[in-house]
């Protein structure tokens, strides 16, 4: 069941991306972008996956060493939800950055990168996203 449910939303996270990174105009994705119901539907699962990995009473958040600890006793279903959290938050941010770029006149084309980088390294594309904001913001000041 969990290698189901962990298959059923990596293939829905990924078609959700396409819709939203190649068909950002379309009302399916305004639909998507406008409220996070694709991280509340993952929130379902990742809550699943939490209670039958045994919970999170005894986890340590406050060191390297108690998220180490976190890692060696890892189960499928906690690493699923790990994985899960991942893709909420990304997919989050994601819809945060189109969201920001319509309001700012930012064209699409130039958060593709930025939203790939999300998708794939999360940080690492609001900091892109951030760079193209700024240089924006710049390049509409000087005209």
């Amino acid at each position: 069941m969990t290698e189901l449910l962990f298959n059923i939303c990596n293939i829905t996270i990924l078609i959700v991306w396409a819709v939203i990174l190649f068909f950002p105009r379309t009302s399916f994705s305004k639909l998507l972008i406008s409220f996070p119901w694709i991280p509340l539907g993952i929130s379902f699962l990742y809550i699943y996956f939490i209670i039958i990995s045994g919970g999170l009473a005894d986890a340590d958040f406050s060191s390297l060493d108690g998220i180490l600890s976190l890692f060696k006793k890892a189960t499928p279903e906690s690493a699923a939800a790990g994985w899960l959290h991942y893709l909420a938050f990304d997919f989050w941010v994601a819809t945060w950055i189109i969201r920001h770029s319509q309001k700012h006149e930012i064209k699409h084309i130039f958060i593709i990168v930025p939203l790939l980088f999300t998708f794939m390294m999360g940080p690492v594309g609001i900091l892109i996203y951030s760079i193209v904001y700024f240089g924006n913001k710049k390049l509409k000041k000087a005209n």
